[in-house]
């Protein structure tokens, strides 16, 4: 559990704002503070500050080209000398988690949110392509575990490779992608039925998008991997085939932290 942020880094932020602090959120693996703050003219906001992290480093650019479309709007941003990335944002009412339905329910809701978020990324954003991302973690899996778990040198360089190769041959439009769209990051609210919280912008291949939400469905991508893969890639008129790659792929270049999946891409 990470330490809550310095009372006088609150503060300071507080200030600069004129936000009146409220209640703090739990947080998560990377932020310091997230809670309810109202604004000087008395309206409800979030402030989020967090520690910053590569993969989020475009979070408050992709909200400002989504401006409320499928996720929530960002009022402003600060990036602090000490590594730490401060957003304040629209709050959601209820704020209601869509995890809290049942998943066929989730499925519907988040797919339908991804096809608000697929948009052209500007020419001119700071926004990188998804190869990137790949890149990186598949150069940081630990092949001996990850082959101890597989029980297949062939399958860990395969899913590496793979990883790799499906996000530089993607042909179709790159859009903007959220990355990290699950139940758990789509929250209820009165603007729109649900709006997304929490992405981590890169632009590339929509299917990849896909990935997180069946990961975060681990009975039933375990239980029919294709058929789950089916129903989602029908949902987003996308090829289930590539989706069945990307999950193969995702599963083997995490597995060395995630051992279930190992289950999984031998599926």
């Amino acid at each position: 559990m990470p330490q809550p942020a310095q009372p006088d880094v609150l503060a300071e932020i507080c200030r600069h704002w004129s936000l009146t602090a409220g209640r703090a959120f739990e947080p998560g693996a990377t932020t310091e503070w997230v809670g309810r703050v109202r604004r000087a003219d008395g309206s409800a906001a979030v402030l989020k500050i967090a520690r910053r992290h590569f993969e989020a480093e475009h979070e408050a650019a992709g909200l400002r080209v989504w401006d409320g479309h499928g996720a929530v709007r960002v009022f402003d941003s600060l990036s602090l000398a000490d590594g730490i990335d401060v957003l304040l944002l629209e709050a959601c009412e209820p704020g209601t988690p869509a995890s809290s339905l049942p998943e066929q329910e989730q499925d519907q809701i988040v797919c339908a949110l991804l096809r608000q978020l697929w948009i052209a990324a500007p020419a001119d954003g700071p926004f990188r392509p998804l190869a990137g991302m790949c890149d990186a973690w598949a150069a940081g899996v630990d092949v001996a575990r990850a082959t101890m778990l597989l029980g297949d040198p062939g399958l860990v360089r395969a899913g590496a490779e793979l990883f790799r190769s499906l996000a530089r041959e993607w042909s179709g439009p790159s859009v903007l992608l959220a990355t990290d769209l699950h139940a758990g990051n789509v929250l209820a609210a009165d603007r729109e039925p649900w709006l997304a919280i929490d992405p981590k912008p890169y632009v590339g291949d929509p299917t990849y998008d896909l990935t997180q939400h069946m990961l975060n469905c681990p009975a039933r991508l375990l239980a029919d991997p294709r058929g789950f893969a089916r129903r989602l890639a029908s949902l987003v008129d996308l090829d289930a085939d590539r989706l069945v790659q990307w999950m193969f792929a995702r599963c083997v270049v995490e597995c060395d932290e995630q051992p279930h999946l190992a289950e999984i891409a031998r599926r």
